[in-house]
């Protein structure tokens, strides 16, 4: 009975400071909610870079959090200031555990700082990994491919390489490359392509485009061209001169080769 009144008396006695720390946790992250809704609002009538939002509202979200648990520690009796010690060291020993991601947090705060790339871009990162930027986040890169994969890049990754971003400048030239057979007419063929690019709404007049022979191959004689786009058009006008070129080709009769050889036999006689 005496451990029946212990537990009773010890129930009665600490219930009001249990309830209450409940009742204080669900309000508390509750009013975090709605301060870290609250700032993303702000953020965006401010016109805050939108890479650096998420960073922002994962930063304000996560101190208040911790706030809030100091706070229901300080309800039971505990002394913050140990509590921040004990904290502290935790925090410590899990950082030296996770050495590798805090590399990839510093190396996402200078992303967010030198801007090598914004939301929209077209990148290549991560040791080849192409795709548009949809989020920079506090550790990672998130890409969106073409064809709607979705490739989640580890900060570290993108500082320690090298960073080409293809779209940064607002326009970009798409290089093309077409064969056509050493009997065929390389100024006709120049002509056509020059054509075909007039028709295509997205190439841009400046900087003109240009036809030049770029390799005389086993096979074919290639014909290089860079006409500009703007930058979200690359893709567009890629798949439109690649498919209009070839029409165009087999209109006037010039000839795209395929890689073939030559055999010839000769007749030995003993």
């Amino acid at each position: 009975m005496d451990y029946v009144e212990k537990i009773t008396s010890m129930a009665i006695e600490y219930a009001p400071q249990v309830i209450g720390a409940i009742i204080a946790l669900l309000l508390g992250f509750w009013i975090i909610g709605l301060i870290t809704s609250r700032l993303d609002k702000v953020l965006d009538r401010s016109k805050v870079d939108q890479n650096v939002r998420p960073f922002l509202k994962s930063l304000v979200n996560v101190g208040l959090k911790v706030m809030l648990l100091l706070a229901v520690a300080s309800m039971f009796g505990i002394e913050t200031t140990s509590f921040v010690a004990i904290f502290g060291a935790l925090a410590f020993a899990i950082g030296m555990a996770l050495q590798g991601s805090l590399g990839h947090f510093a190396s996402g705060v200078l992303l967010l700082i030198f801007k090598p790339y914004k939301v929209g871009d077209l990148v290549e990162i991560g040791g080849g990994k192409v795709g548009a930027v949809k989020e920079i986040q506090i550790f990672n890169t998130v890409l969106e491919t073409l064809d709607n994969k979705r490739i989640i890049v580890p900060n570290g990754l993108v500082t320690n390489d090298v960073i080409t971003n293809i779209s940064g400048q607002g326009t970009i030239g798409v290089e093309l490359t077409f064969g056509i057979g050493y009997p065929d007419d390389i100024d006709k063929a120049k002509e056509i392509i020059l054509a075909v690019g007039k028709k295509c709404e997205w190439i841009l007049d400046a900087p003109a485009q240009g036809v030049v022979v770029s390799e005389l191959a086993d096979s074919s004689v290639n014909l290089a061209t860079r006409p500009f786009v703007k930058s979200e058009h690359y893709w567009p006008t890629y798949f439109y001169m690649q498919e209009n070129v070839k029409k165009e080709f087999d209109k006037a009769g010039v000839g795209i080769p395929f890689p073939q050889m030559d055999v010839h036999l000769f007749n030995q006689k003993n």
